[in-house]
């Protein structure tokens, strides 16, 4: 698919100077690094940067505690940032920091510009103090009651059960979270930004496709209760940039972070002779994409827009939105502890291995997404090392030894390479549009294509006749085209092992190279690629967060067959014995298959073994609809799966998902049967 190059600049949101990198984290790095790499493996002129956002009461607190200078503990934390990115294979082209002067100039410049326009005016407020610590407390650090749904225990700037936003002062029972104390009231002078003065063009803007659906129907409810000025200043003692003009007043930290962005990249362009200029002024065909958690959303999609728009600055093409990484169905949440950190991870597995399960999950919704360890040990033992590397490994020594290290003159089969090369419009649109987990499926199900062939043409058997030589030769190359062209698919999620496939390829990807047809090539000896996860060392992992990890009862809905237990019989008339929300529901993948195969489980009086075609990618699942079925009645039929189930492992084997059926139980219980037209793999919406 010919395309014309692109001129793209895109931005992570900024890791907090005062904590180690999780795994929660992490999503958002992986998620803007894979689509950073396909755009440069397409051949388009791609920037990435990031940075530490140093600036705040929490980062001044922390070095106050610690014994250093704010400057030294945002150096030493932005370091560990770093490093923990690089070893997970995320690399920006620049990772800076906002306490910086490039930073600091263009802060005076944005503000003064939107003075001048009349966007800034100055006005006493009260605000909470706390009397012990004798300082005003910025939002975060006031803890209460929401005042909109009573929730407790939440922060100063908004509630994470109900997502409202409001002022410190308008908290129920506030306390400093400093000291303990009851905040007293204190009148103070600030800055504010006349934010509803951008309703109009904000409103155009969100609603013109840049943000999700779901995101832009929740900011035209914040447009129903209308914009508030945004107050931009804090009093001292505060770590950041003072307001020119303004002594011991100094910008609000969600000031100076999003112009972050642009002072990394100047950063980054005054060092290498590029005009970054270019990205930021309106009126050309560049494009700039900020990936962020749904928590910022309301800073990057109201305000941030509105100061760019104010000060003269193009606004962002998209501002693409993802949801948190849940452990064991909680959210994953640094102040309460459940996080696993980046480098104890590292410490114990491949960080390919995550980078593979957030791709084979993530796409362009704003759902979190579950982190399920032993799902993602058996995704990345059949996936990765089962069916993708095993391709390479089962033809590379016949290559080798047989036939001196050269591919065939020959293509054994051009339907099925022609195929493999014609998904690369698909997989490219999933990419580009953030459903990595789609590209994932159509990657796999290639995959199990390759498999097949391979098994059905048997080369193990065939080279043992003479005659059959340059057939052997032929599959053998055969398997090693299909795997050159799925590593060069998964080239964006799984950069390292791409470097190991270009070694033994002896060639070097791009993604117009999936046309290319290698006749002939020589490629070097196959050594070990991968190695199947070790579960000994996922539960070391886990020892060793014990502390951060804490166990949550899962809130998943059960389906109603319930095949993970041998004995369940779950009936009609059971209670419903709690509600789940909307977002819980969309998370459940639904998918049309086909049974294959069929047959009865011995010693399990209710279980069938059903093997299923998800349109090129099989599972197995037991399901307890034996009662009601003869498992030879089964097999062709069409069904409808939970596709994104967690495997659980049971005694029979593994159980790879589950199908839907109800009914009262018995011989009355009845599978889900789609209309005629449905296909293996379709979406059941």
């Amino acid at each position: 698919m010919s395309q014309r190059q692109r001129r793209i600049l895109v931005t992570s949101a900024l890791p907090y100077a005062n904590g180690s990198i999780h795994l929660g984290h992490l999503l958002e790095h992986i998620q803007t690094d894979i689509w950073v790499r396909f755009q440069r493996l397409r051949g388009n002129v791609c920037y990435s940067v990031c940075a530490d956002d140093a600036h705040g009461t929490p980062v001044m607190l922390k070095a106050q505690e610690l014994g250093i200078t704010p400057e030294e503990m945002v150096a030493k934390t932005r370091a560990e940032h770093h490093q923990d990115l690089l070893d997970f294979y995320v690399e920006y082209n620049n990772y800076y920091v906002t306490h910086s002067q490039e930073n600091k100039e263009l802060c005076e410049l944005i503000y003064k510009r939107l003075d001048e326009k009349g966007y800034i005016s100055k006005r006493a407020i009260n605000q909470l103090y706390d009397p012990e610590k004798q300082m005003f407390l910025p939002d975060r650090f006031v803890k209460g009651t929401c005042p909109k749904c009573g929730a407790e225990d939440q922060n100063g700037d908004s509630c994470d059960v109900c997502g409202a936003t409001y002022s410190p002062t308008e908290l129920k029972n506030p306390r400093s979270v400093v000291s303990g104390a009851e905040p007293v009231m204190k009148e103070s002078e600030h800055y504010f930004f006349d934010l509803p003065q951008f309703e109009g063009m904000l409103k155009t803007w969100i609603n013109s496709g840049v943000v999700q659906k779901e995101m832009a129907n929740k900011f035209n409810e914040w447009f129903e209760q209308g914009l508030q000025q945004w107050d931009i200043s804090r009093d001292a003692p505060y770590f950041g940039f003072e307001i020119p003009g303004a002594p011991n007043k100094f910008f609000y930290v969600w000031v100076d972070a999003p112009v972050g962005y642009m002072a990394s990249f100047k950063n980054y362009c005054d060092t290498n002779g590029i005009d970054g200029d270019f990205f930021w002024n309106t009126g050309n065909d560049s494009e700039l994409y900020h990936f962020i958690g749904k928590d910022i959303s309301y800073f990057h999609c109201l305000f941030w827009p509105a100061m760019l728009e104010g000060a003269g600055f193009r606004k962002p093409t998209a501002v693409n939105i993802h949801g948190f990484v849940t452990v064991n169905g909680a959210k994953m949440s640094k102040s309460r502890g459940t996080f696993i950190k980046a480098r104890t991870y590292l410490d114990h597995l491949n960080p390919e291995y995550l980078r593979y399960y957030y791709a084979s999950k993530l796409n362009d919704s704003v759902a979190d997404i579950d982190l399920n360890l032993p799902d993602l040990a058996q995704k990345v033992n059949a996936d990765l090392v089962g069916k993708v590397v095993n391709i390479a490994s089962r033809c590379a020594g016949f290559i080798t030894k047989k036939f001196d290290g050269k591919l065939s003159d020959n293509i054994e089969n051009p339907e099925l390479l022609k195929a493999f090369q014609k998904a690369e419009d698909e997989i490219a649109y999933c990419f580009e549009d953030r459903h990595y987990h789609k590209a994932i499926r159509e990657i796999m199900g290639l995959a199990d294509r390759a498999n097949q062939y391979i098994d059905a043409q048997a080369p193990w058997v065939t080279i043992k006749d003479a005659d059959k030589q340059a057939f052997t030769h032929d599959v053998c190359s055969m398997g090693i085209h299909l795997f050159r062209i799925l590593m060069i698919y998964l080239t964006p999620v799984l950069p390292k092992l791409s470097e190991q496939a270009q070694a033994f390829l002896n060639d070097d990807f791009t993604w117009a190279g999936a046309q290319d047809i290698k006749l002939g090539h020589e490629i070097n000896k196959f050594k070990a690629m991968i190695s199947r996860v070790d579960v000994e060392k996922i539960e070391a992992m886990v020892e060793a967060s014990k502390e951060n990890l804490k166990e949550t009862p899962s809130k998943a809905p059960q389906a109603l067959d319930a095949p993970h237990t041998d004995n369940a019989s779950p009936l009609a008339s059971d209670p419903i014995s709690e509600t789940i929300e909307f977002d819980d529901f969309a998370k459940v993948d639904l998918r049309v298959v086909k049974i294959v195969h069929a047959e009865s489980v011995e010693k399990a009086d209710k279980l069938l073994r059903l093997e299923l075609d998800l349109g090129g990618e099989t599972r197995q699942v037991f399901a307890g609809i034996k009662s009601a079925y003869d498992p030879a009645d089964l097999i062709g039929k069409h069904t409808v799966m939970v596709a994104n189930l967690a495997p659980r492992k049971m005694r029979f084997g593994m159980s790879e998902g589950m199908v839907l059926a109800a009914g009262p139980g018995g011989s009355d219980l009845y599978i889900l049967n789609p209309d005629d037209g449905a296909v293996p793999g379709m979406r059941v919406k």
